[in-house]
């Protein structure tokens, strides 16, 4: 796994940023932040970004603009896409996972449906490539199985 994997935070909205932004840095994780498509595709191409937290929709386009420019980027470079979401609707739901959506989770998400989120894209990072799979814990505290404390 990368160490330098990071993820980046894409919202129009500054508090949801914040918010978002502040969970991850207490836990130590590298983020970037978009607040639009042309900044997203930007970090994107540059950046080894692993996770996405996007919002529905920006001034220049949806979250389906994130999914295709996470999808385009160099072989074995793939960004995972979580949908953040102001409406519980099943069907929202079906389409964006059909669609490619890694998951989607209320924008007023809590602490631990994020670190969720990060443990779950690390994981399927790890499933894509062959590597074993460390424990939750350890995913968090950036150490793999069987690695001392």
């Amino acid at each position: 796994m990368n160490s330098n994997w990071q993820i980046m935070v894409a919202s129009s909205d500054l508090e949801n940023r914040r918010s978002l932004v502040s969970i991850l840095d207490r836990q130590g994780i590298g983020t970037f932040c978009a607040s639009n498509v042309s900044q997203c595709r930007e970090i994107l191409d540059q950046q080894d970004v692993g996770l996405v937290f996007c919002d529905r929709s920006f001034a220049d386009g949806d979250y389906r603009d994130v999914l295709s420019a996470a999808a385009n980027r160099k072989p074995g470079a793939k960004a995972r896409v979580v949908l953040l979401s102001g409406i519980a609707d099943r069907e929202q739901y079906r389409r964006a996972k059909e669609q490619g959506v890694f998951e989607v989770i209320s924008v007023a998400c809590r602490p631990t449906d994020v670190e969720w989120m990060v443990i779950q894209a690390r994981r399927d990072e790890q499933r894509r490539a062959g590597s074993l799979l460390p424990s939750a814990a350890a995913i968090m505290h950036g150490r793999s199985r069987g690695a001392s404390a």
